[in-house]
């Protein structure tokens, strides 16, 4: 079972970027697909960008042309870069296990905060 240490948020004016890491510690990071999630205060956590064991990457709609999700299976560490980012992308974001469904996830890290704001 993978466990995953997030870092690399901060504060940043809108339009500006930040890039957040991820590193997994355990066995067989390489074979899984992994994702970045985030949560709003009160809300449920949602998906925002994975990256399959294959390399393949899929994008909420929201970011689509801003986010860049990658990995680097030396370092057992997946990245997420954002760009032009906005007051709506404010969160704690984690990485995790992809699951179709963020519930189905019982064991989080600590997770980064990100807060966007003039």
């Amino acid at each position: 079972q993978l466990q995953f240490v997030e870092s690399g948020g901060g504060l940043v004016q809108p339009g500006g970027s930040l890039k957040l890491s991820c590193v997994a510690s355990g066995r067989l990071f390489r074979n899984n697909d992994i994702s970045w999630y985030r949560q709003v205060s009160g809300n449920q956590r949602d998906r925002v960008a994975s990256i399959s064991a294959t390399f393949l990457t899929e994008y909420s709609d929201s970011a689509k042309g801003r986010f860049t999700i990658s990995r680097d299976n030396d370092k057992n560490t997946v990245y997420l870069s954002m760009n032009n980012l906005e007051p709506e992308d404010t969160a704690v974001y984690y990485c995790n296990y992809y699951n179709s469904n963020p519930r189905q996830i019982t064991s989080w890290g600590q997770g980064t905060q990100v807060t966007v704001s003039s």
